[in-house]
């Protein structure tokens, strides 16, 4: 039986029904279009690139340019031009120099690049990537020291491969950093056509690469992997990792039941598979009562497979419990999966299951969606939602939800290279819960957010929070519901 513990059963506010606002039109024109190279990715980088803690938008265009796109407060969002770039699958937010200024990895088809940031949402190029040409799908970063973050880039088909593209799925890479800031990269194989990927604490609380691989491409033979960061080898039979095969497009994951260990949701087309982390440091399959696998359309008569990309776990009316976003939408015209294809806003229980309510709050579009963010984008601690669309115009809806809990956002500031304590862990105490989250670049779908970790509070209207510091350093803090905190490392105090 799977060991799923519901910590929410303690008394608990009755659940606010979510309600969002569709405020689309303040958004200046972005559409990511394109041909077959452009039928996966679409992500969108969410974080504050000129520090008034609002967060900004980055937009991947495909064939049409990335956009960047300044909160002017009150869901008014201004242009700001960019380097002129196409081919744009994703991007992600890093500050690679540590400079306190918010950095892009951007993804494309063909040499990515790095938008090294001005703090005033001015973006530098010209920094050194090695050369490449790959079609680059995914991305994740993480620091092994106190110097400059190393990145891996996950690779879809390889177009070069004459034979392809089914059974040429490219390599992956691994960029590490030299003393001077340039990085050299080195293959990680086998590639099985990533769309996600994510460095964050497995099941075994250890450091580990797992790579969300989509069986479109490699047909046979692949799978899901997961690769041991400290070890740098892959996991097998040996470590009881099982090997599942799907059409792996996107990755979320957070510690749904407080024992400080991710479960993780893993996007498909049809079933969208959620793992439950172990005790022993495994995973099992979720039930299918626990309302997760959205195999289906839940609007409309189309009863064809889902194809599900972003997925996020965040708490949108602040109950104390994390709820699901999922990303959906036909690839372009398959026709052996739904076409009306609505995105999912499955609310967790009070008993550890989801309900869906995508289309009673407003957000269940059926554009091809692809790429999204939930984000508090007003600053009124409710948690916002921008969705990206494959040749359709660029979403976003405001929460307006009623009868919310309490909340509070944690920052983490440190000395050294990883400024933003990347690898951290912060876990949330109250007398009603216990969260935990922890700090990482990466997952989603082609794109996701450097922010201040957000957590519901429910009726609590203070908390014990406790940061547990990547060098394994821990400082506790009691604290006051509905206020954005910021920590710093106990040795810069």
């Amino acid at each position: 039986m799977i060991r799923f513990v519901v910590l929410c059963l303690m008394a608990m506010p009755a659940t606010a029904q979510p309600v969002f606002e569709n405020r689309s039109d303040a958004l200046p024109a972005h559409v990511y279009g394109g041909g077959w190279e452009h039928f996966v990715g679409g992500g969108v980088a969410v974080f504050d690139c000129n520090g008034d803690t609002l967060p900004d938008i980055f937009a991947a265009g495909g064939e049409n340019p990335a956009s960047l796109f300044i909160n002017a407060g009150d869901f008014r969002f201004q242009p700001v031009s960019l380097p002129d770039m196409s081919g744009v699958t994703g991007a992600y937010p890093v500050d690679i120099n540590a400079d306190g200024h918010m950095d892009l990895f951007v993804l494309r088809v063909g040499q990515n690049q790095v938008l090294l940031g001005s703090g005033a949402c001015g973006f530098e190029t010209g920094f050194p990537l090695p050369a490449d040409d790959a079609w680059s799908t995914a991305f994740s970063a993480w620091w092994e020291d106190d110097s400059y973050p190393v990145m891996a880039v996950g690779n879809y088909v390889d177009r070069a491969n004459p034979d392809g593209p089914f059974q040429a799925c490219d390599a992956n890479q691994i960029l590490r950093p030299s003393p001077q800031g340039s990085y050299q990269s080195t293959a990680l194989t086998p590639g099985f056509c990533p769309l996600s990927i994510l460095a964050a604490r497995d099941a075994r609380k250890r450091s580990t690469l797992r790579i969300s691989n989509d069986r479109q491409y490699y047909v046979r033979g692949g799978y899901e992997q997961m690769w041991d960061i400290e070890d740098q080898r892959f996991l097998g039979p040996e470590d009881n990792w099982k090997q599942v095969s799907l059409w792996g497009m996107g990755i979320a994951s957070r510690d749904l039941t407080g024992d400080g260990r991710d479960e993780v949701m893993l996007t498909s087309m049809g079933d969208q598979l959620m793992q439950v982390a172990q005790p022993d440091g495994t995973y099992a399959n979720a039930p299918f009562s626990i309302g997760t696998y959205a195999h289906r359309p839940h609007t409309g008569d189309d009863g064809r497979p889902s194809t599900g990309w972003h997925a996020e776990f965040a708490d949108v009316d602040n109950d104390g419990r994390a709820d699901l976003f999922i990303a959906k939408g036909n690839v372009d015209q398959m026709p052996g999966l739904a076409m009306a294809d609505p995105n999912n806003l499955l609310m967790q229980q009070p008993d550890g299951t989801f309900v869906e309510a995508a289309q009673t709050a407003g957000v269940a579009t059926t554009a091809r969606s692809r790429g999204a963010a939930l984000a508090d984008f007003d600053g009124d601690g409710r948690l916002d939602l921008i969705v990206v669309n494959r040749r359709a115009p660029l979403e976003i809806y405001r929460n307006v939800t009623t009868d919310t809990g309490n909340w509070l956002t944690v920052a983490l500031t440190q000395s050294g290279g990883n400024r933003h304590a990347i690898g951290a862990v912060v876990t949330v105490v109250t007398d009603a819960t216990t969260q935990s989250q922890q700090n990482t670049i990466g997952g989603g779908h082609a794109g996701g957010k450097a922010l201040p970790l957000h957590f519901g509070l429910g009726d609590a209207d203070s908390a014990t929070v406790t940061v547990t510091w990547p060098d394994g350093a821990q400082s506790t803090h009691q604290v006051q519901a509905n206020a954005p905190l910021t920590f710093g490392h106990p040795r810069d105090s």
